[in-house]
């Protein structure tokens, strides 16, 4: 006996006949996004998500395009969508890492291109009126860059609203030796021995000193691309951060992604242990 088409089945049908295949494909997401949306629950929202924004130059390379810079140019386009869901979801804090301390040994040819496009989008993102907070080891950045931005969080700094700390020069190891490093200056300028230091020393002195201070630690960490580590990210944060590692290149990100990652958090009890 032949099966009747579904309702749902009817109608990609009929819109297939209607329209272009593109034209499709969006509506079905449109309506697939509605469907997710609905399913989040209101009350497991995390104030915190950490997007590693992987694949750029690979996304670049698939669509055949030679030169690389085109892929970080789009994945920069891609930022201000992020941060619009992230409000809209209510987050409190979000953490894009552009730019690793490994990725200042890339040749000057491909770096300062890439520079370039993060000096503008943060410019943009100060522009737009988003409160942006630097996060990485600004000395180890050329003056220019770290310049824009320095500006760019002073200017922005009495901004309500989401946090956007926007990770460039960054790396996990870098920031705890740079954390400690300053915890032990301020210990010296109090008089504190080394001896004293060491007998009272706790996690929370450390926290203190890290680049994101004061601030939650990240609830959920996102990488796109499909590579499934953290490569440094946000180590001492993370230690109880929920990962959600998806498959797409960042340029190709979308807000239907962003709601299964959310809808994956939801759907996990939080253990602070093993």
């Amino acid at each position: 006996m032949r099966r009747r088409p579904s309702e749902g089945g009817r109608l990609l049908s009929a819109l297939r006949r209607s329209a272009p295949y593109g034209a499709v494909r969006d509506v079905v997401y449109r309506l697939y996004e509605r469907r997710v949306e609905a399913e989040l629950p209101s009350d497991v929202t995390p104030r915190h998500i950490g997007v590693i924004l992987d694949g750029n130059r690979r996304w670049a390379r698939t669509m055949g395009l030679a030169d690389v810079n085109s892929g970080h140019q789009r994945g920069a386009a891609k930022i201000s969508e992020l941060l619009q869901w992230s409000t809209e979801a209510g987050v409190e804090v979000v953490t894009l890492w552009l730019l690793s301390t490994d990725n200042l040994n890339r040749p000057a040819a491909e770096l300062e291109p890439l520079l370039e496009i993060i000096e503008s989008t943060v410019r943009k993102l100060a522009a737009d009126g988003w409160h942006v907070k630097p996060v990485g080891a600004l000395d180890l950045l050329p003056d220019k860059t770290a310049r824009v931005l320095k500006d760019a969080g002073e200017a922005t700094s009495g901004v309500p609203g989401l946090i956007v700390n926007v990770a460039v020069g960054y790396g996990g190891r870098r920031e705890i030796a740079d954390a400690v490093r300053s915890l032990l200056i301020e210990q010296a300028s109090r008089g504190t021995s080394i001896e004293e230091l060491a007998e009272s020393l706790d996690v929370e002195h450390i926290a203190e000193h890290l680049y994101t201070r004061g601030q939650p630690d990240p609830d959920l960490v996102i990488r796109t691309s499909g590579e499934q580590r953290l490569s440094g990210f946000m180590l001492w944060q993370s230690a109880h951060s929920e990962f959600h590692f998806c498959e797409v290149h960042w340029p190709d990100f979308r807000k239907v992604d962003f709601l299964r990652a959310m809808r994956s958090y939801a759907a996990r009890h939080r253990r602070y242990g093993t």
